[in-house]
C-alpha cells in the first residue's frame, strides 16, 4: 500500500449503546490498521451506560492500545457532533491525519477494504471523498451510492410505481451499483473516507443534523467546493443495517420513524433548495406516497413501512411551525 503521508489515516467510529458491535468492528480492522499505519478513535457518544469502560477494557485486553483509543463524550449530540469531536482533536495534533475514514460501529470490514480506499485517493488527488460497497453478511450488495435528492426523486420514492420509476430513472436517488469505481453524488456515511483538504475547504460535518442526511449535505458542500465523490466497490464492508440505531431489532419492526429523521430531511432541503423547492418536494413525496398506500392492498404488497409514516410526514412538514 502506498504511503498515506504525514499523519496517515484516522478511522472514526461513533459508538452509542452498541459496544459489542463496535468491538466486532475493531476486530475486523485489526489485520489492516498495522500495514496502513492507521489509528482508530472510538467516540463514545454519551450512551449513559458502561460502554466507555467496556470498550476501553476490550482495547487493552486484546492488545489494541497501540492503534485504538476511546474518546468519551458527556452527552449524545448526534452523529455529526460525535465525529467532529474526533476530527477536531486529531487536527490539533502534531500529525494531523491526511485522510479520515468515517465507519459505522455496525460494520465488519472485509480484507483489503481499507487499502482499496486509501490507494484510490492516493492515485486520484482530485477526488475528495470516497465510499465503498456496503453489503449484507452473505455478500448481497446494499444501496451505498446515490444521486442528490430532488423534487423528482421524492416523487419517485413516494409513488413506487414501476412506470414512474423507469421514467424518472435519471433522478432516482439510489444508483445502480457499477462494477468499477465511478463518480457519484454522495456515498453512505457508514463507510466514507475524506481527504483532509476537504475539511479545510468546507469545514466539518453540520451538527444541525442529529442523524441522517449529514453525509449528503457534506458531499454536496464538497462538490460545490470542487471536491468530487467517488464510489469504490473494491472496498467491501458488511453493514448490519440498523444495528447501532436499534432499527434492526425484530421487536421494534415497523416502529415509527424518529422525529430527527424528518428534521434532518427538512434541514437538507431548506439549506440546499430553498423554501419553494422544499414545499414542492414535500408535496411530491406526500402525494406519491398517498397514492401508493391506496394501491398497495390492491396489489397485495406487504406493508413494511414505518407505522404512521404519512401522518408523521405531514405533521413534521406541513403542520409544524415552519422555519
Amino acid at each position: 500500500m502506498g504511503d498515506a503521508g504525514p499523519g496517515g489515516l484516522l478511522i472514526v467510529i461513533v459508538n452509542y449503546r452498541s459496544a459489542a458491535l463496535t468491538i466486532d468492528c475493531l476486530r475486523s480492522l485489526e489485520p489492516q490498521v498495522g500495514p496502513a499505519g492507521a489509528r482508530v478513535v472510538v467516540v463514545e457518544g454519551g450512551s449513559g451506560d458502561d460502554s466507555a469502560e467496556v470498550l476501553a477494557a476490550a482495547i487493552v485486553g486484546r492488545g489494541w492500545s497501540g492503534w485504538a483509543s476511546v474518546l468519551p463524550l458527556e452527552h449524545n449530540g448526534g452523529f455529526a457532533f460525535a465525529n467532529n469531536r474526533a476530527i477536531e482533536a486529531a487536527s490539533r495534533s502534531a500529525e494531523a491525519p491526511r485522510y479520515v475514514w468515517l465507519l459505522n460501529p455496525d460494520t465488519v470490514v472485509r480484507p483489503g477494504a481499507l487499502t482499496a480506499l486509501v490507494e484510490f485517493l492516493e492515485g486520484h488527488p482530485e477526488v475528495g471523498i470516497a465510499g465503498g460497497r456496503l453489503e449484507d453478511a452473505d455478500g448481497t450488495p446494499q444501496h451505498s451510492a446515490f444521486r442528490f435528492h430532488s423534487v423528482l426523486s421524492e416523487l419517485e420514492h413516494g409513488l413506487r410505481l414501476g412506470l414512474t420509476t423507469r421514467l424518472l430513472a435519471r433522478w432516482r436517488a439510489p444508483l445502480p451499483l457499477p462494477e468499477g469505481p465511478c463518480a457519484v453524488d454522495w456515498v453512505s456515511g457508514a463507510s466514507m473516507i475524506v481527504r483532509r483538504e476537504v475539511f479545510e475547504a468546507v469545514g466539518l460535518l453540520d451538527e444541525g443534523y442529529f442523524m441522517y442526511y449529514e453525509e449528503t449535505d457534506f458531499c454536496l458542500r464538497a462538490r460545490r467546493a470542487g471536491w468530487p465523490c467517488w464510489y469504490v466497490p473494491g472496498s467491501r464492508v458488511v453493514h448490519l443495517v440498523g444495528g447501532c440505531s436499534g432499527e434492526a431489532d425484530p421487536s421494534r419492526a415497523r416502529r415509527r420513524r424518529p422525529a430527527y429523521w424528518f428534521h434532518s430531511r427538512r434541514r437538507y432541503f431548506l439549506n440546499h433548495h430553498g423554501r419553494l423547492k422544499t414545499t414542492l418536494a414535500d408535496l411530491a413525496w406526500a402525494s406519491g406516497y398517498a397514492l401508493y398506500r391506496l394501491r398497495r392492498p390492491i396489489q397485495g404488497v406487504p406493508d413494511e413501512d414505518p407505522e404512521h409514516l404519512l401522518g408523521d410526514f405531514i405533521r413534521h412538514n406541513f403542520l409544524a411551525a415552519r422555519r
